[in-house]
């Protein structure tokens, strides 16, 4: 059973939002501060985290980034009222793969959830007779959904491992900014292909941290492929 952490001060939407998921089958616990999210994640590794920005003791923006630093590899959705643009940006760099801003249906909310957990639960998964490995030391597993460089683990998010599973199929060649979005993000994505620049950065950040000689490359206009430096 799928497990689903979700982290929402206000009890009128907490409750329906609980008792949905619940009728889906998921596993739900339900925590109202930002601070108790942060210790639940340090006892439990649930498949999915749903998380408020406009929580009384922290920004949820905060508990994201933290969550991520801490070594969280669940999907993270973002749920608020906040939802200009800039706000979704600032989301996704801080490490969330979705957002929906306020008021939502439920019936976008599951196929969301849905969405997420498809790519999230993998990773929980025993696999590893699909991973790849290049002669620059860039190993991906797909089947338990990680990748290491020179042996070392990176910790990627799911849309993050996604992208550079896609863009590894068809290393040296160009990938459109279309088969992206369509593949990673799905039918179920309404928001901006910004979304894409930002994983994008997020990505080529934590390569070059780790050392890797390979590298995206942004083809103007047309998507990104992935490359070795030398």
């Amino acid at each position: 059973m799928a497990q689903v952490l979700v982290v929402e001060d206000e009890e009128d939407i907490a409750f329906p939002l609980v008792r949905t998921l619940e009728r889906e089958g998921y596993d739900v616990t339900w925590i109202d501060s930002g601070r108790k999210a942060l210790e639940h994640l340090m006892l439990e590794s649930p498949d999915i985290l749903i998380l408020d920005l406009g929580l009384p003791d922290m920004d949820g923006l905060d508990v994201c980034r933290a969550a991520r630093t801490a070594g969280f590899d669940g999907g993270i959705m973002i749920v608020t009222a906040r939802g200009g643009e800039l706000d979704r940006v600032v989301g996704l760099d801080f490490g969330a793969d979705d957002y929906l801003a306020k008021p939502f249906g439920l019936a976008e909310l599951q196929a969301r959830v849905r969405a997420l957990l498809r790519r999230s639960q993998a990773s929980r998964g025993d696999g590893g007779s699909t991973a790849t490995e290049t002669a620059t030391g860039l190993r991906i597993d797909i089947d338990a959904r990680r990748v290491t460089i020179n042996q070392v683990e990176v910790a990627l998010t799911a849309k993050e491992f996604d992208v550079l599973a896609l863009l590894a199929a068809s290393r040296d060649k160009v990938v459109s900014r279309e088969q992206l979005m369509s593949e990673v993000w799905d039918e179920n994505w309404f928001g901006s292909t910004k979304t894409l620049d930002v994983t994008i950065g997020r990505l080529r950040n934590k390569l070059d941290e780790a050392g890797a000689q390979d590298r995206v490359v942004a083809i103007r206009g047309v998507g990104f492929r992935l490359e070795s430096e030398h």
